[in-house]
């Protein structure tokens, strides 16, 4: 990617495996109120939960999830461990998917609870006062303007003005020749929040600022490079619904997009970010707010270990994996015998990072994590099924099948093998409180 702010480490590609880890905060009330007493087990690990295809599909909840949560969940109403709901949508605001999920499952649940794919955003204050396209669906304007940007124009308001450039259409094009209705200011940078409705018309319209320098007067410049800065948040590829099969996400739109600018311009497409999981920023903003929850129940112990619990290997599960991986690393660089030991296998000191130039990059309202491990767990209610996934050849495993992630993923297989796999969230939860020998009361 390219152009990476200082705080956004993000994704684990060839381009950016060293670029900067720092995060955003999006308020700090969580939803566990009250106090907890000593005589009361307290928890030392927290839950990151996806929600399609692990709680709902579509707008029906899953049978499981409602047995998980009356573990959850204590008889006044308090959740027995820190709980976070992590979700790639992007079509609403943290408050309406917290409003949601709490009539969905039964449960009080508070939007400082729910992570959505554009909530790294409000970091991004360098583009909060320029002139931004979004595309999406829901109220892209509202939620726009809650991260921080304050000059926003939509898609719609787009072809409103230049009627002549969304001509795929035929009932919709205009009847006579028009000019620019509105004269718009010139557009500096596009934000992509989730898929669109009309597809055509945002591939057209955002492939046509990208090619005009955010200038829709003039004419296409394919030989001009860089493009605007290209934000975009959730790259899954599929997702869960009430359908047998998995349907079309923003990965998929992000596809075309990619693929339309290169056939044009024979250049591959840049981001300035890509953001929502797998995302290291997104879990470390999840740990933040697992911690935060821990303090207001005035739970004294550390929370140490994380499960994050979800239907899809390449956006939970290899996410859950990398921050591991980064948790683990930053262990490692506390521990001089395992230092020595990476010096050793690589001969050379510079493959250990020094702890200050890594830990200083994080924001620092944020704190670094108390967490030293991340441990994903599969459920088989969404978009991975085991029935078409695991391979016949017993000598094969999960990790040798079609790699689904973004194009500026590396593929690694490690990333993509989950510490656990379970039939359902009721047996993730299970499974966890067994591994933690945690007895709620």
């Amino acid at each position: 990617m390219r152009g990476l702010l200082p705080f956004y480490r993000g994704l684990y590609t060839l381009s950016n495996r060293q670029a900067s880890r720092k995060a955003g905060i999006v308020g700090s009330r969580c939803g566990l109120c009250g106090t907890q007493s000593n005589s009361k087990p307290q928890p030392r690990f927290g839950l990151l939960f996806d929600i399609d295809g692990v709680l709902v599909r579509g707008r029906m909840p899953i049978p499981a999830a409602t047995k998980a949560f009356e573990k959850l969940v204590n008889s006044q109403g308090q959740f027995v461990v820190p709980v976070v709901f992590v979700t790639n949508a992007g079509n609403c605001l943290r408050q309406t998917k917290a409003d949601q999920l709490s009539h969905i499952l039964g449960v009080p649940i508070t939007q400082d609870q729910v992570i959505m794919s554009h909530s790294p955003l409000r970091m991004f204050k360098k583009f909060h006062d320029k002139c931004v396209l979004v595309s999406g669906q829901g109220p892209v304007l509202e939620i726009a303007k809650n991260v921080g940007f304050k000059n926003v124009i939509s898609i719609d308001m787009l072809r409103e003005s230049y009627p002549l450039l969304d001509m795929v259409d035929h009932n919709r094009r205009p009847k006579l020749p028009s000019n620019p209705v509105v004269s718009l200011p010139k557009i500096e940078a596009v934000v992509l929040f989730g898929e669109p409705i009309r597809w055509e018309t945002n591939l057209q319209l955002i492939v046509d600022i990208l090619l005009t320098n955010g200038n829709l007067s003039s004419s296409h410049q394919p030989q001009n490079t860089p493009h605007l800065p290209l934000l975009a948040c959730n790259m899954d590829l599929m997702w869960m619904a009430e359908a047998h099969s998995p349907r079309f996400g923003h990965g998929t739109f992000l596809v075309c997009l990619e693929n339309i600018y290169k056939k044009i311009t024979g250049k591959d497409l840049k981001y300035e970010a890509l953001m929502g999981k797998p995302s290291e920023l997104t879990y470390h903003f999840a740990e933040y707010l697992i911690r935060s929850q821990a303090m207001q129940r005035q739970w004294e112990l550390p929370i140490t270990s994380l499960y994050a619990i979800g239907d899809n290997l390449m956006t939970d599960i290899y996410g859950a994996n990398l921050y591991n991986r980064y948790l683990e690393e930053r262990v490692a660089r506390k521990n001089p015998k395992a230092v020595a030991k990476m010096v050793a296998a690589t001969g050379s000191t510079t493959a250990v990072p020094r702890e200050e130039e890594i830990d200083s990059l994080w924001e620092s309202e944020l704190a670094l994590p108390s967490a030293t491990s991340c441990k994903s767990v599969l459920v088989c209610t969404g978009v991975y099924n085991p029935n078409a996934e695991v391979p016949s050849d017993a000598n094969h495993c999960i990790k040798e099948t079609v790699f689904h992630g973004h194009r500026d993923f590396i593929f690694d297989p490690g990333l993509v093998e989950p510490g656990h796999i379970v039939q359902d969230v009721a047996e993730a939860v299970d499974l966890i409180f067994e591994q933690e020998k945690f007895v709620p009361q």
